[in-house]
């Protein structure tokens, strides 16, 4: 609620015949209340009560002294800044100083003219609306502004909401050049999986992801671009300048794979499944700036760096980290390169050199490390027959293939076939043995001794899990392990 937009006047003194005579030479003004408290020991609590904009009161009252009523006016909240008047028949100039030494405004001998007394509560009252606005204007403010960083600043740093809050004209459209890193994440296998699980399940899934992605996506002064499902499209550098934009990516990218294992240890207390995520990087230009209408816009980015990043992103498999070359020389020295390879991205004549990273900070005191994968294939005494089908997006071919699973590890396996599909094709494999099913990506081959493909898991059902598991179990067990 505004202040009002009345005069309020409250009369302190003892003698009701003075109150009534300041009531008569005020009652010319139509926008004017008026309160005569006649006890000057419940004048504060009176005041409280009425809300004035302006109190005249008497110095010699019996029970109270005129000088400590002020100071109790001054130090109750309510009352703190209203305008008060002394209204005395003492003239001293030593009374005078102590009352404004104890916080009085004004100072009137009574009773004066009817013109000046009227003109002065005129004065102290409107002064008095006009702190109140301002406080009032100041509260809506920051009411405003903290309403916009709990909603904003849910996507992206503190300093970014601070820099649009204090320069409102970063809101207007257009946009500039910039360089900047592009950090795109991805869950894995999560078109499988979200069709076992009912729609709450999905979004809590989702939710639970997006949450702990999100914070540390902040902490590292990253802005999210978009949520696309179950993806993130993230900026580092832009709005906000960083020279160090690739290094915070990549370190981001290390802290989001290192984090997924407590999401997923909450899911599974929850009844969720296990995901994996992939996250791919690239450093590049770009136009950044303010897309859209004046009625609707967001901060984005454009140009070929993000479709870029997009593409080196679809490469990776569950718990890994590609970036490119560029983000790589400029992330630094101290990066943990497990392997290398070459993505042909759509658009670009030549294959893009990208860097699997398995941490940041190596030879540093803190290093931040993800664990080594369980890449020992094991081989299995019995072939298992698999039926697989090529993946594109969300759909599955209805061409099936048939071939045989002969090694495996954790989150890998080799299946040999005549009809083997091409590097990072998204597969579909069924057992055909117990009907399990398992999703994964084809990784570079090293070994072709013979036809066939090594697939990277990134969802496997509780009935492959099983079989694999039990087949793994009889070589350990064979070989006296």
């Amino acid at each position: 609620m505004g202040p009002t937009s009345r005069i309020r006047v409250l009369v302190v003194d003892d003698q009701p015949i003075v109150g009534a005579a300041l009531r008569k030479m005020l009652s010319s003004e139509p926008e004017l209340d008026f309160l005569y408290c006649g006890e000057p020991e419940r004048a504060v609590t009176v005041a409280i009560e009425f809300s004035p904009t302006v109190i005249l009161q008497d110095l010699v009252m019996p029970g109270i002294d005129g000088l400590a009523l002020v100071e109790a006016f001054r130090a109750e909240a309510a009352t703190r800044q209203v305008p008060l008047v002394v209204l005395s028949s003492k003239e001293d100039p030593e009374i005078k100083v102590a009352a404004f030494a104890r916080g009085a405004n004004d100072y009137l001998v009574k009773l004066p003219h009817e013109k000046e007394l009227l003109a002065r509560v005129r004065y102290h009252s409107q002064a008095y609306v006009r702190l109140l606005e301002r406080d009032h204007a100041f509260a809506e403010v920051e009411r405003q502004s903290r309403f916009i960083r709990s909603v904003f600043g849910r996507y992206v740093s503190n300093e970014i909401v601070d820099d649009l809050l204090e320069r409102p004209d970063g809101l207007n459209l257009g946009g500039e050049k910039r360089e900047v890193t592009v950090l795109m994440a991805d869950l894995r296998g999560f078109t499988s999986l979200s069709e076992n699980l009912a729609p709450e399940q999905v979004v809590a899934l989702l939710n639970g992801f997006l949450e702990s992605m999100t914070e540390i996506i902040v902490e590292h002064g990253g802005t999210i671009d978009e949520i696309l499902g179950d993806a993130v499209l993230v900026i580092f550098g832009a709005p906000v300048r960083h020279l160090d934009h690739a290094r915070r990516a990549v370190s981001c990218a290390v802290e989001m794979q290192l984090a997924l294992p407590a999401v997923n240890a909450r899911h599974q207390l929850a009844g969720l499944p296990v995901i994996e995520m992939g996250v791919g990087c690239h450093t590049g230009e770009v136009v950044a700036g303010n897309i859209g209408s004046r009625r609707r816009a967001k901060y984005g980015v454009v140009g070929s760096t993000v479709n870029l990043t997009a593409r080196i992103e679809s490469h990776t498999v569950g718990g890994q980290i590609l970036i490119s070359a560029t983000t790589a020389a400029a992330a630094g020295d101290d990066l943990r390169v497990d392997a290398q390879l070459d993505v042909r991205a759509k658009g670009f004549a030549e294959p893009i050199t990208a860097f699997e990273i398995g941490g940041i900070g190596v030879g540093r005191p803190a290093p931040r490390l993800l664990p080594e994968r369980d890449m020992n294939l094991i081989e299995l005494p019995d072939m298992i027959g698999v039926d697989y089908a090529m993946v594109d997006g969300k759909r599955v071919s209805d061409t099936q293939f048939t071939g045989w699973l002969v090694r495996a590890s954790g989150c890998e396996a080799e299946i040999l076939c005549d009809r083997p599909p091409r590097a990072f094709t998204d597969v579909r494999v069924v057992l055909a043995r117990t009907a399990g099913t398992l999703y994964g990506k084809v990784v570079p081959w090293t070994r072709r001794t013979q036809l066939g493909f090594r697939l990277r898991f990134t969802a496997v059902d509780s009935v492959a899990a099983a079989t694999l598991a039990t087949a793994r179990a009889a070589v350990s067990s064979s070989s006296g392990g």
